[in-house]
């Protein structure tokens, strides 16, 4: 079983939130835009990291990280990409891979939207987690944890972070 803290669209921006509500995690996700080497350092330092690079992510974030992740987590095949879009409406560059070979869990970053979303066509869970960061037209800052205990999702939650602009 895995605990997994899924974010996106930090934008170069550092919230101790993060950490706070990544503790119970075992691992975290980050689905591009990440903005800065400080962000996915610190990320890295605190649990272990599996990211992608987002379109605003510069060159040396592009060293580190692919625009496609695919992985297994414990029975469940993962595959991260930043623009990926959703349901129904993916993005052209994921479109094939997702219907020649869907994953069980596609996590997309890029459009600053909260979703959690069956796709019962492909027989897999979409989750974009929102935006952490401040960037961004997005009116709440989210992060999403999930649990995979074998092939099972469990505990999804959705996390809404306080805005320091809206204080």
């Amino acid at each position: 079983m895995k605990r997994i803290g899924i974010i996106s669209d930090t934008h170069s921006y550092w919230d101790p939130k993060y950490l706070h509500y990544f503790e119970p995690c075992d691992e975290i996700w980050h689905a591009g835009d990440i903005g800065n080497l400080e962000v996915a350092e610190r990320l890295a330092e605190f649990r272990p990291l599996r990211a992608v690079c987002g379109n605003c992510d510069g060159g040396d974030l592009r060293l580190m990280y692919r625009e496609l992740n695919r992985f297994k987590c414990e029975d469940v095949d993962v595959l991260i990409k930043h623009i990926g879009g959703y349901p129904g409406k993916y993005d052209p560059s994921v479109i094939r891979t997702l219907y020649t070979n869907p994953p069980q869990l596609f996590i997309a970053g890029h459009s600053h939207i909260l979703k959690v979303k069956y796709d019962a066509t492909l027989k897999m869970l979409h989750i974009n987690p929102g935006a952490a960061g401040l960037q961004g037209w997005h009116k709440e800052r989210t992060i999403v944890r999930l649990t995979i205990d074998g092939s099972a999702f469990k505990d999804a939650e959705v996390i809404t972070l306080e805005d320091p602009r809206r204080k």
